[in-house]
């Protein structure tokens, strides 16, 4: 790779529905689900729910984390959402434009699964038979869900959030750091993935200074697919944690980096709901959204894909 040619980062994640409208989150609902339509009860669960909290800000919190890492590289950031407007293509292009020829790929996602993320390499990949011009390369950054100034991040979130709750007899909070669920069928193929989600989660309880009692790893928004999905499930936890002497519960969500509707509406609706039938004060971390934290974080990211061999790359 040439280091006098530019350099950019494509910044990429799923999207949201173009506005409140049925038909809009209709459109949205079929491309997540590959081209099948929702079925009428669940497409009027959705737009409920995105009414419910106004909205997703996905993509405009995703353009400030690309003006951010901009600053803070001096390099092109652009954003691509693999299920909306403004898509992959449409980002890459407007990187080309601009006179970047080399692009580190950025899913915001700090764990990485060749199964479940390959949908953005084809994406990639589709762009770049599209453009006009001579497409820049692009190099795919892998896992980064230890990278120190991530983790720090999140326990810094944690450490600022226990000071508002009331602890039990112990002195404790119940501390439940989450990530979206999977089928079954699906993580039994991705034991790495799993892996890193659960090593993302024991760092952060680690550095927050978490005692093995306080805390333990479980899951969130499970899909409306039929099947297993993973347990245990943080709605399930909540009766258990008041049962057990609980007072209060803390939701650490450790793979979703920006607020969304698995955020706004599963946690902080749904998961409310659930704490508060079972007697419990309910809480969870504000998300990293632009936090300085996870700007380094990807700063280091984007700069190690773009010298690093062997990164996954498209030609």
């Amino acid at each position: 790779m040439n280091a006098a040619v530019g350099r950019g980062v494509l910044l990429m994640t799923y999207g949201s529905p173009a506005s409140l409208a049925r038909s809009d989150v209709s459109a949205y609902l079929a491309r997540v689900r590959g081209g099948r339509e929702p079925d009428p009860e669940l497409l009027d669960e959705f737009t409920r729910r995105y009414r419910v909290i106004g909205g997703s800000p996905l993509i405009e919190i995703t353009r400030a984390q690309a003006a951010a890492l901009s600053r803070s590289l001096g390099w092109p950031v652009d954003i691509g959402m693999r299920f909306s407007e403004p898509s992959i293509q449409a980002g890459l292009t407007s990187l080309a434009e601009a006179g970047v020829s080399d692009v580190a790929a950025i899913i915001l996602s700090p764990q990485y699964s060749p199964l479940l993320m390959s949908g953005y390499a084809r994406a990639i990949d589709e762009a770049r038979e599209a453009m006009a011009a001579v497409p820049p390369d692009v190099r795919i950054a892998t896992a980064w869900y230890d990278e120190p100034t991530f983790i720090d991040a999140l326990a810094r979130r944690i450490g600022s959030a226990l000071e508002r709750l009331p602890t039990d007899e112990r002195g404790h909070v119940r501390i439940l750091l989450t990530a979206p669920s999977l089928p079954g069928r699906v993580a039994e193929q991705e034991p790495g993935y799993l892996a890193q989600l659960r090593a993302t989660a024991a760092g952060v309880a680690a550095r927050a200074g978490l005692a093995e009692d306080e805390w333990m790893f479980c899951w969130q928004s499970a899909g409306h697919e039929p099947g297993e999905w993973m347990k245990p499930d943080f709605a399930d936890l909540m009766p258990e944690i008041t049962a057990a002497g609980g007072r209060s519960v803390l939701v650490a969500p450790v793979q979703f980096l920006a607020d969304h509707l698995e955020i706004l509406y599963d946690v902080d609706v749904g998961a409310r709901e659930q704490a508060e039938r079972s007697g419990l004060v309910f809480h969870r971390i504000e998300s990293l959204n632009v936090d300085q934290g996870l700007i380094d974080t990807l700063a280091e990211v984007a700069r190690r894909t773009l010298t690093t061999v062997g990164s996954a790359a498209t030609p």
